[in-house]
């Protein structure tokens, strides 16, 4: 979800690629070179998402509001998973972020309008 720019959320899942089970159908896009602030929680049990390349680890409890702040310097895809044992498809869970320029994500956001 971009909270700030019209609640634009969507749902992501695994798809079948080359890329060891770590790739989603829609990947987080984020602009690089800015501070990003994000806000995560769960609807049904504990979940911890983790992106080792990018030095994230966040913990998302249900009924609670977690943030975390980082900052990428360079553009890239980077990929992680949740870490905390959450279920029978627990290691089905993965999360595909996309640093790309701030011109080109301003492209992105006028296109979801």
């Amino acid at each position: 979800e971009y909270s700030d720019l019209n609640e634009i959320e969507f749902d992501s899942y695994m798809t079948s690629s080359p890329y060891r089970l770590l790739d989603c159908d829609h990947r987080i896009l984020f602009p690089s070179q800015t501070p990003i602030r994000v806000l995560v929680t769960a609807a049904d049990v504990l979940h911890s998402w983790t992106v080792p390349t990018m030095g994230i680890k966040a913990d998302a409890v249900p009924g609670r509001l977690n943030q975390l702040t980082f900052f990428s310097d360079r553009s890239g895809m980077f990929f992680g998973q949740c870490s905390e044992i959450c279920g029978s498809n627990h290691s089905f869970m993965p999360i595909s972020v996309e640093c790309i320029p701030s011109n080109k994500f301003g492209e992105f956001l006028m296109s979801m309008v």
